[in-house]
């Protein structure tokens, strides 16, 4: 493996309280961005799971700047607290090892359209 790749990759793994994914998804877009461009996150990918869960894929540059990102004061202290308030579960984080990369910017239009799509970019 080429090692210019992000070094910390995880999953992360929810169920949304009924009614809430509009809201989850409008705040998730808003930390996330947030993280992007102030804490040093290499960008994550929100996905929705045909067994009810709601996935997130994050990419750091390694766990250290996760943790530093992290560890500071909240980006949004306001989207935090919607974002928490539409989770009814979380499940543990999954680190996962990168071993090979061959994963493309996936383009917007080929992402399923919420309403939340028209006010936030996906990150």
């Amino acid at each position: 493996m080429d090692n210019t790749g992000p070094t910390f990759c995880a999953i992360y793994r929810w169920r949304l309280h009924p009614g809430s994914e509009e809201a989850f998804v409008r705040a998730w877009s808003r930390v996330t961005q947030l993280l992007l461009t102030e804490r040093g996150s290499l960008g994550s990918r929100l996905h929705r799971g045909p067994d009810g869960l709601w996935y997130s894929y994050t990419q750091w540059p390694s766990a250290a700047a996760k943790a530093e990102g992290l560890s500071r004061p909240s980006v949004d202290p306001e989207a935090w607290q919607e974002l928490r308030g539409a989770i009814a579960e979380s499940l543990p984080e999954l680190i996962l090892e990168p071993v090979a990369d061959f994963l493309a910017p996936l383009p917007r239009h080929d992402l399923p359209r919420t309403s939340a799509d028209e006010r936030l970019p996906v990150t």
